[in-house]
């Protein structure tokens, strides 16, 4: 992981990361760049049996699951820099109704026009909801998600909107050559990719889609940039798994690479930050009183 210059040490946002360029992140987010983030839970059979308290879904009464905590911590991380508050959530993995179809791109609210939930609290809800009208099953592919939001991403190649996805998964990746390909495909686009494993899996998979230290690449074609952030949620809860153990270090790990990934794009593409919108005049003073 690269190090980077901090904008103010003395928080830790995706705000504050700077990178080697002739503008910043800030210069971009300031001049009206939206970010958009989509999420992706993994509702593969691997996980367990959500009825049992074994399994990483399993939703007590009594403390948070592993995608609940995970979706929360990182979710309130990243809420703050997506403007409208609505994410697109999916699941992938699982039997749905109606017809016990096996989908990989399910909409969580089940409106598959409009996939968006709003705020962490909306997602969640959603999820909760969807744990109980879907059966777990599997492969676990990545690729539809990847190419779902790579068609949002391609439809704005003009640097006014750039794209996250957030995918929450146990690890253990069915259509890694596909995946590949999706990620080769999405690197030429405005988006990013943040994979956060839950549980106590190997998750070899993800570090190799990471390409931190080898940029991946598919049918022999390497990746334009860098574009996955792979962050194991374990390293940052206590032994027990039920909490974070600290915010501040699974924000910035989650989000480091994010704006580096963004500023390689604009750069590759020619694209300025727009001027900042200029800030209202102050009003002027109060009339004279008549006498």
């Amino acid at each position: 992981m690269k190090k980077k210059k901090y904008l103010n040490s003395g928080t830790v946002t995706l705000l504050s990361f700077a990178v080697e360029s002739d503008h910043t992140f800030l210069d971009y987010i300031r001049g009206g760049t939206q970010i958009n983030f989509t999420v992706a839970i993994d509702f593969t059979a691997s996980n367990g049996n959500p009825s049992q308290s074994t399994s990483l879904h399993y939703l007590s009464p009594y403390q948070l699951n592993a995608y609940t905590m995970a979706l929360r911590a990182v979710g309130e991380i990243i809420q703050d820099y997506d403007s409208d508050k609505m994410f697109p959530a999916l699941g992938f993995g699982a039997k749905i109704p109606p017809d016990g179809r096996v989908s990989h791109e399910f909409p969580l609210n089940g409106d598959a026009s409009n996939p968006s939930c709003s705020g962490i609290e909306g997602i969640l809800e959603a999820y909760h909801r969807s744990l109980r009208s879907v059966q777990l099953y599997g492969p676990t592919n990545f690729a539809p998600v990847v190419n779902h939001v790579a068609r949002s991403a391609a439809a704005v190649p003009d640097g006014s909107q750039y794209f996250v996805l957030l995918i929450i998964t146990d690890g253990v990746i069915s259509d890694m050559a596909q995946t590949k390909e999706a990620i080769v495909n999405a690197a030429k686009l405005p988006m990013s990719i943040i994979i956060v494993g839950v549980g106590q899996a190997e998750f070899d998979a993800m570090v190799e889609l990471d390409g931190d230290d080898i940029r991946i690449s598919s049918r022999g074609k390497v990746a334009e940039r860098d574009i996955v952030q792979f962050v194991p949620f374990r390293d940052y809860t206590d032994r027990g798994g039920s909490q974070v153990l600290s915010m501040a270090r699974l924000a910035k790990d989650v989000l480091a690479e994010i704006p580096e990934q963004f500023i390689s794009y604009m750069k590759a593409h020619g694209i300025k930050p727009q001027p900042a919108p200029p800030s209202p005049d102050p009003p002027g003073p109060p009339p004279p009183t008549q006498p």
